[in-house]
């Protein structure tokens, strides 16, 4: 029996704030002048699309540093040189010098315990074998990884069953080479899968629709994830949005309609996964031009992929500027879901920029701080917050760059200068910030789900290596808690092994492994 629309838009359950209150706004300061931060995603036509940063740990200080896409311009590694608590500081390096880069995901691939780095490019796609101390080294000949000579902009990884080494998925976009280049048609998407420890021949995925987005995500609670691809509809013809079978040993396939799967045609460009309704089942947030759509299972008791766009209802379409005066439609890039200001509830941070100066949309688009509230709907606070910038937005991060405990943000521009926001204002609640860790393959978990207790409901949080645009990260999971002094969490591994719930005390960071006590960390600057 398909939920009423009363279900579909269940509040969230936060027991420390008052019925309707006014979610508290998160205040930021601009640190980008000081923090040492002066990447610029430069180019053309090859360049419209991509633009994206990794948040990753490479120096083992718990601090994450970021790789910052450069397009046509450089790109740059940037050491993170903050203080707990302090300004934000940077520091660039030349461990990385690869050019015409789009975005990259930190992965560890090898399973040694040392983040390496996937880097989208236009051209040969690469893998970068961490080597400790922020060093890589190229590895595509020594892991069998065919980087193509494509344009790619999409990326997710995912351990299957039984395998030491990942799958990757790549998402391409247009034909480069054809004469109507940049009006060319789609390329296929690649998944790639170990043979091993290294990887096999690529596999097409056909039929491909120029993906700016893909995600695994276990969508039905199945214990096996499927491939969620999100599509440009301005290059393909008769394509819509995907979602692949990814089944053990067998070729990948499409969900069809007659497995519920609707065909649903959007500007594709970012996709966020949170469980934004405490359903216990993955929401999926998608962005495109104009308005963007917010997916819940109809019936997640039927099996199939059926999905209800409750965008609207929910305040959460950002569908045209709320400031700047420009009332043009919006064109929204990487989402992604946090609890920016502690109070236990899901916000929502989406990166805004014109794709260059196309005249039927918004010149100034400012980027969306949407902050949740007790009923379940959203509310606009990016000018409140002072993260409202009218810059060309493309990948962005939501992340404790300086380990206080709130998050904060930066945002990769097209043609200036990246951003970087420090949230500097007073915070609504407690946090817990956690990180998983496990022996053998997959050291960083990816494919678990985190349950944390969210009143009478529990909040499933994915542990993902894809989404959002071409922007990736690897690290601390920070967990708003309200006025509570404690969280109430476990962990589901990624073999289906569920972890004991176990009470972790507020405002602090937690090191989770199978079968073990948590282990308390405290950064030590």
């Amino acid at each position: 029996m398909m939920r009423s629309s009363a279900l579909l838009l269940a509040p969230f359950l936060v027991l420390s704030a008052p019925l309707n209150a006014e979610p508290l706004v998160p205040l930021f300061t601009d640190e980008t002048a000081t923090s040492g931060i002066d990447t610029v995603f430069a180019g053309e036509w090859e360049y419209m699309v991509g633009g994206g940063v990794a948040s990753f740990d490479c120096s083992g200080d718990g601090f994450p540093e970021l790789f910052l896409s450069g397009g046509a311009g450089p790109s740059a590694l940037y050491l993170n040189q903050s203080t707990q608590g302090g300004p934000l500081a940077f520091a660039k390096t030349d461990a990385i010098t690869l050019d015409a880069v789009l975005g990259a995901y930190p992965l560890d691939i090898d399973s040694d315990g040392v983040m390496d780095l996937v880097v989208l490019r236009q051209g040969e796609n690469q893998l970068l074998r961490g080597l400790g101390d922020c060093r890589f080294e190229a590895a595509n000949a020594a892991w069998g990884f065919d980087g193509g000579d494509a344009w790619s902009t999409a990326f997710a990884a995912i351990w299957e069953q039984g395998q030491s080494w990942p799958t990757l998925a790549i998402g391409n976009y247009i034909d480069r080479k054809e004469e109507a280049f940049p009006w060319g048609s789609c390329t296929d998407n690649w998944l790639h899968r170990p043979d091993g420890e290294r990887f096999a021949p690529p596999l097409p995925l056909k039929p491909s629709f120029c993906a700016l987005s893909m995600i695994f995500t276990d969508w039905n609670r199945s214990g096996r994830p499927s491939l969620r691809v999100s599509n440009d509809r301005e290059y393909y013809k008769g394509g819509q949005e995907q979602l692949w079978h990814l089944e053990p040993g067998e070729a990948p396939r499409l969900y069809t309609d007659k497995e519920g799967w609707k065909r649903l045609r959007i500007w594709g460009m970012g996709i966020a996964s949170a469980d934004v309704n405490l359903d216990g089942y993955p929401d999926y947030y998608l962005t495109s031009m104009a308005d963007n759509k917010l997916q819940v299972l109809k019936d997640p008791a039927s099996g199939l992929p059926d999905y209800a766009d409750i965008a609207f209802k929910s305040g959460i379409t950002a569908h045209r500027p709320y400031t700047g005066g420009d009332l043009n439609p919006s064109t929204a890039w990487h989402p992604q879901f946090a609890d920016l200001n502690n109070d236990g509830r899901l916000d929502l941070f989406v990166a805004k920029g014109n794709v260059a100066k196309m005249p039927d949309f918004a010149a100034l688009d400012p980027n969306n701080l949407l902050l949740g509230q007790e009923d379940g709907t959203f509310v606009e606070a990016g000018d409140k917050a002072g993260v409202a910038s009218m810059g060309i937005a493309r990948g962005a991060q939501v992340v404790d760059l300086n380990l206080d405990g709130q998050l904060d943000i930066v945002v990769v521009n097209r043609w200036t200068t990246a951003e970087i926001w420090r949230q500097s204002g007073a915070s609504a609640g407690n946090w817990v910030q956690v990180r998983l860790a496990q022996d053998g393959p997959n050291r960083d978990a990816i494919g678990a789900v985190v349950e944390i207790k969210r009143g009478d409901a529990t909040l499933r949080h994915e542990i993902v290596s894809g989404g959002g645009h071409v922007s990736g990260s690897v690290g601390w999971l920070h967990f708003g808690l309200g006025e509570a002094e404690t969280a109430e969490l476990r962990v589901i591994w990624p073999d289906g092994s569920q972890g004991e719930w176990m009470t972790l005390p507020s405002k602090t960071y937690q090191i989770l492994r199978p079968g073990a006590l948590a282990e308390t960390w405290q950064p030590e600057r």
